[in-house]
């Protein structure tokens, strides 16, 4: 798991984005859990959702200098599962069992913004294993509960991002 250094800890301009189809079930957490940080991140800290094209966040992230994407996964065998991928520490899964729910998903992005050098130098992306994806579906219970956990784990990963005096006023 990687973590900002004394050396890397600078002010960080971060952006969070939830991403998926609030009206397809557990495809909706993304913008569940962007919805449950509203209020708890300091003010250099973006929250933006993001549903269908992709390949919009590679504008999304101009001029930030770290981004925690949040979006369902398909499913493993545990809904509401949280898996943490540093791209810097295993790249991102492309294999279609344990990817986005997109067709082109959050890893064609920022492989596409890293091979540009436009992706910001930090990314993790929190991949929540869903079970039901149906149009018009409600979102599963395992997976709703994963809502404030995950909200819990993007808190803190914006803490280990941010100068020390900026990390106290995290969740504060």
């Amino acid at each position: 798991m990687s973590r900002a250094t004394d050396g890397e800890r600078l002010a960080h301009k971060v952006l969070v984005v939830g991403i998926g189809n609030p009206v397809r079930g557990d495809d909706a957490i993304g913008a569940a859990v962007a919805k449950a940080l509203a209020g708890r991140l300091p003010d250099n800290v973006a929250i933006r959702t993001r549903a269908g094209d992709m390949l919009a966040l590679i504008d999304d992230w101009d001029g930030f200098d770290a981004l925690i994407c949040i979006d369902a996964a398909v499913p493993m065998g545990t809904p509401g599962r949280i898996h943490r991928i540093d791209p810097k520490d295993e790249p991102l899964p492309r294999d279609p069992v344990y990817a986005s729910s997109h067709a082109f998903g959050v890893a064609e992005a920022i492989g596409l913004g890293q091979a540009l050098n436009s992706a910001p130098r930090n990314i993790v992306v929190f991949a929540i294993e869903g079970a039901s994806f149906e149009r018009g579906a409600p979102m599963t219970p395992e997976v709703a509960a994963a809502i404030d956990e995950v909200a819990d784990r993007v808190v803190a990963e914006v803490a280990q991002l941010m100068p020390r005096e900026e990390a106290a006023l995290v969740d504060a």
